[in-house]
């Protein structure tokens, strides 16, 4: 499997494409890609999704990906890697803004789709793009920073993106259950804020009725929720973070590295180590 990389910590491209001439691919980087002109398939990790002019995605790094073209197309693709994010600007802090939307990035089934909420939005990523690619050619005094903030604003967005959709799946199920599922999620890494007292005092259900209301909503109990949810946000940060697995474990309360692989080895049936090296099955 090919695993493509880009050559600086920050890249925007604009290509008119009739074929895809490369193979299914993984990449070490995050990847925005907006659609201006034309139509086919988008693949992602053996999905796909049929494309059309406006279309924003976002992949994170290890996404493997193609695109099978069926009318002329135009792409914007926005390629960087997480050392992006480590300056001294003062602008971004990749590890705020990572820690803020892992559950996000851990959660999103990446399924190829669209993922904008609203055209407001849209046009809003769109012009951010472009005013990207002017300065990206443009590169004078000032255009790192302009481009800095741009790139922050369109992830915040499609964060927002994420979660909106997520929330809103729950929210079928209950009109509080999304809620509840946004906040434990948020505060993953904050234990006391995930026992039933506090939660129950938080969306105002009773303390003794919390448990069964959340087994009869997500089909485990709290307790196994929880877990689940660190281990997704376990996989996000050992495929995108330096991080050992003992500063891991930590983050997460966990009680110690050891802990943390029996848990991630009963649930995945392999170890860490394993599932870092397989990475994710590619596209045909």
């Amino acid at each position: 499997m090919i695993t493509e990389s880009v050559h600086k910590v920050f890249e925007i491209h604009v290509e008119e494409l009739t074929s895809w001439g490369k193979r299914p691919h993984k990449h070490n980087f995050f990847e925005i890609v907006y659609v201006e002109e034309g139509s086919g398939l988008q693949c992602i990790n053996q999905h796909e999704f049929e494309y059309q002019a406006g279309n924003i995605f976002l992949l994170p790094p290890l996404d493997c990906h193609s695109f099978k073209i069926k009318e002329t197309s135009r792409f914007y693709f926005i390629r960087f890697t997480d050392n992006y994010f480590i300056t001294d600007d003062g602008l971004t802090n990749y590890n705020a803004w990572f820690d803020r939307i892992a559950y996000i990035l851990a959660n999103y089934n990446k399924v190829p789709g669209d993922i904008i909420s609203t055209d407001r939005e849209r046009q809003f990523i769109i012009h951010n793009i472009k005013s990207i690619y002017q300065e990206y050619l443009a590169s004078d005094s000032y255009s790192n920073a302009i481009i800095n903030g741009s790139i922050f604003s369109i992830l915040n967005i499609l964060a927002r993106s994420i979660e909106k959709r997520y929330v809103e799946q729950a929210n079928e199920i209950d009109n509080r259950f999304g809620e509840i599922l946004r906040y434990i999620n948020t505060h993953i890494f904050e234990g006391d804020n995930l026992r039933i007292p506090a939660l129950a005092d938080k969306f105002s259900i009773s303390k003794s009725y919390f448990s069964e209301y959340f087994k009869k909503q997500a089909g485990v109990s709290l307790a196994d929720y929880i877990i689940k949810s660190k281990l997704k946000i376990v996989e996000t940060k050992i495929l995108h973070t330096d991080l050992s697995l003992k500063e891991i474990a930590f983050q997460l309360n966990f009680t110690d590295s050891s802990h943390l692989s029996r848990s991630f080895k009963k649930a995945y049936g392999m170890t860490v180590k394993e599932f870092k090296k397989s990475g994710q099955v590619c596209c045909s």
